[in-house]
């Protein structure tokens, strides 16, 4: 150290340390705090649902004799009162449409990317009644958006304590963790599923979230393992070439079972029927199924534990995968909310273990539970488009290494199969359906959603439908322009003038008479980058913003604003 030199810290580096402490405890309380609310909301939405179908099951169970067949129409009265309960929900809290994890990965890419809080809540609520009263839907999607919506509400609560990715971060790892028991599977499917990237600044919180919301549910609930296959062993050298081998099969059903809903969406967008006819249409068939064969009716949880351990025939098999996809499409698609995730489980299970069948009297090797499980991670891995997340999911689920290898491999070529025929996942193409594009990025739906008017000058230089080109000219001087727009009485635009035009011209001459009436022009209601891309065809100072509409000239922007606005994205 040379003579004269201090040790003594600058201002530029105790600011770091000064607000060091702050930010751990923040990080730390967020974490906590998240994970406690996922952790008894999850867990009380399971247990609710478990409770309701097992009082549906007991005290609903009047039994109807049609020839030989005795059932129960207990599974078409509980449906019928959800439907009736979706359909109050939807007056009550004024919701146009149902809000899932679609909208948490748009609002996550969003600079305003606040949910809407009452949309949330009520979807959740719709989910839990869709689920309770037997329709074929699934509670994690539902609970993503409501951790995701969480975490908005409180960034608002809190004035912005932490960025909202955090925020929606936290909400959506505790609930897949505390649904689940899965903490690492939550960590990564918040990162890969509805951010999309990967942060330094936010992987503590969310990681304090998913690991408490684990531990909070196990001490408030429980532990809820839902599968245990710790203890089985399998051969890897016959199972890892069945995997792969089945892995393509298991993708084009992932592709059938995201088709089926979207068609069942668009017919039911494009029949003109009430809500309240289509919700009753979707439980009137659903719960006539459900009469027939109630293992296709709900979450479905015993259903694929029976699978897993080999207790389903191939001819159950084959039924239950047909019904159970085509009934949590009639019922997604026809406003009976709830998610996707767990069908896709169901479906999945039950095609691994038609898939098991069929090796094992083919070829007289192979194992229902490894293919059953196989099923399960690529099925559901291909419709939420999060790949690692689905193989930690197994990996957590069954505490079988082996397992999370072989469905690893499945997996892997399930999504070739489904990103080529189908796109990245379900909730993708959702926003794709609304104009939206993730896969652009960022910054490119910033600028599909960003209006140019945000940006629009209203100091140009105005013209009069009768000033001369003299009066043209003065008015370019002190407006130190060389464009100028011709505007009538009433605000109409009539045309554009440019300085190097006028030059030599009488100055008595009127300006409106060597006027572009047809220039190039941005539409009121344009974006950002629409905006752009209108501007990359142009040359000059500005551009005026009309409103097609009325006629009117709202403003001008030059290529210098679009650009800046597009940089500072």
């Amino acid at each position: 150290m040379t003579a004269g030199s201090s040790n003594k810290t600058t201002p530029d580096q105790a600011r770091p340390l000064a607000v060091l402490p702050r930010a751990i405890l923040v990080g730390i309380l967020c974490g906590l705090g998240f994970g406690l609310v996922m952790a008894i909301v999850s867990n009380g939405f399971v247990m609710g649902v478990e409770w309701l179908t097992s009082l549906r099951e007991s005290r609903l169970a009047v039994p109807v004799q049609i020839g030989s067949l005795s059932m129960s129409v207990g599974p078409l009265i509980s449906l019928l009162c959800a439907a009736g309960m979706l359909i109050l929900i939807k007056s009550i809290f004024g919701i146009a449409r149902w809000h899932g994890p679609a909208d948490a990965i748009h609002a996550a890419h969003r600079s305003d990317n606040e949910l809407d809080v009452r949309s949330g809540f009520g979807s959740t609520l719709a989910a839990f009644m869709s689920a309770s009263g037997g329709a074929s839907v699934g509670q994690y999607g539902p609970l993503v958006h409501f951790g995701a919506t969480m975490g908005s509400f409180l960034r608002q609560m809190t004035g912005g304590i932490q960025s909202t990715d955090i925020f929606i971060g936290c909400g959506v790892a505790g609930a897949i963790a505390a649904g689940f028991n899965a903490p690492i599977a939550g960590i990564i499917f918040a990162h890969e599923a509805i951010l999309r990237h990967f942060s330094i600044r936010a992987i503590g919180p969310i990681a304090i979230s998913s690991v408490s919301s684990v531990w909070f549910s196990e001490r408030f609930f429980g532990s809820r393992q839902l599968f245990d296959f710790a203890s089985v062993s399998i051969n890897l050298g016959e199972m890892l070439p069945a995997a792969l081998l089945t892995g393509p099969v298991f993708g084009l059903v992932a592709v059938l079972f995201m088709m089926a809903i979207r068609h069942s969406a668009r017919f039911a967008a494009r029949s003109g029927w009430s809500f309240t006819r289509l919700v009753m249409t979707a439980a009137l068939i659903t719960g006539c199924a459900g009469m027939f064969v109630p293992e296709v009716l709900g979450l479905g949880t015993e259903t694929v534990s029976d699978i897993l351990n080999g207790g389903a025939t191939l001819s159950f098999l084959i039924t239950v995968l047909i019904l159970k996809l085509l009934l949590t499409a009639l019922c997604i698609g026809f406003g009976m909310f709830g998610g996707v995730f767990s069908p896709a489980l169901f479906v999945g299970a039950a095609a691994g273990g038609i898939a098991g069948s069929v090796m094992i009297t083919l070829f007289g090797f192979g194992s229902h539970t490894a293919l059953a499980i196989c099923g399960m991670a690529a099925v559901a891995s291909a419709v939420i488009g999060a790949p690692v997340a689905g193989v930690l999911i197994i990996l957590e689920m069954t505490m079988n290494y082996q397992f999370a290898l072989v469905a690893m491999v499945s997996v892997v070529a399930a999504i070739m199969v489904t990103n080529v025929l189908f796109g990245h996942s379900f909730f993708d193409r959702q926003l794709l359906d609304r104009g939206i594009d993730i896969a652009q990025g960022r910054g490119h739906i910033e600028m599909t959603e960003m209006p140019v008017t945000s940006v629009i000058r209203t100091d140009f230089v105005r013209i009069g439908h009768r000033d001369t080109i003299a009066d043209a000219l003065m008015l370019f001087r002190n407006g130190h322009a060389t464009e100028g727009y011709i505007v009538d009485e009433n605000g109409g635009f009539t045309g554009k003038v440019s300085l190097h035009a006028l030059i030599g011209l009488p100055a008595k001459a009127v300006a409106s008479e060597t006027a572009d009436s047809e220039p190039i022009s941005i539409k009121h209601d344009a974006s950002l980058l629409q905006a752009i891309e209108v501007a990359s065809n142009f040359v000059g100072e500005s551009l005026p913003v009309i409103n097609r509409d009325t006629g009117h000239l709202l403003g001008v922007v030059t290529e210098a604003d679009l650009f800046g606005l597009y940089l500072g994205l």
